[in-house]
């Protein structure tokens, strides 16, 4: 085959002409397709970061979250733990004072007592013949004994 000289002249002048069109064409799209990965590469560099800090920030946030939970549930039973103690101050120191006063009162019946007895001897009355005194001497012994406490004056222990 045998082609002709004007034709091949003319192509091989359009290729000196296409050509660097060509290939500048062809560096523009490479420049712009290395912008976009670029572009890619930086918006991934950016997402990362940002994941990491938000990882970091809510593992902070988790982390103050269980610390202060910590902290309530300590002072939680520390306030239990001090308010049972209120409690047990409060109901012994009640108990004491219940006991001192039934303390006193048997005391006072116990002087009451008396003074009915010394006050019916001064008249010449028979004490056993008081229905009332046994009854009522009978009641404090009851009372007593549900408390715990022996009925009439403590006497010492002769040894």
């Amino acid at each position: 085959m045998v082609i002709d000289e004007d034709t091949f002249l003319n192509i091989v002048d359009q290729m000196r002409i296409n050509v660097p069109q060509e290939i500048k064409h062809a560096r523009e799209v490479r420049e712009e397709r290395d912008k976009y990965v670029g572009q890619a590469h930086e918006e991934a560099r950016r997402i990362i970061a940002q994941a990491r800090e938000d990882a970091a920030h809510h593992l902070d946030s988790h982390q103050l979250r269980k610390a202060a939970e910590a902290e309530a549930e300590s002072i939680l039973k520390r306030a239990q733990e001090e308010a049972s103690g209120i409690r047990a101050g409060a109901d012994q120191y009640a108990e004491d004072r219940l006991t001192e006063l039934a303390e006193s009162l048997a005391q006072v019946q116990e002087v009451i007592w008396r003074g009915i007895e010394a006050l019916k001897k001064r008249q010449g009355e028979d004490l056993e013949a008081v229905p009332d005194r046994e009854r009522a001497l009978l009641h404090a012994d009851d009372v007593h004994q549900q408390v715990g406490w022996s009925s009439g004056p403590e006497e010492p222990d002769q040894a």
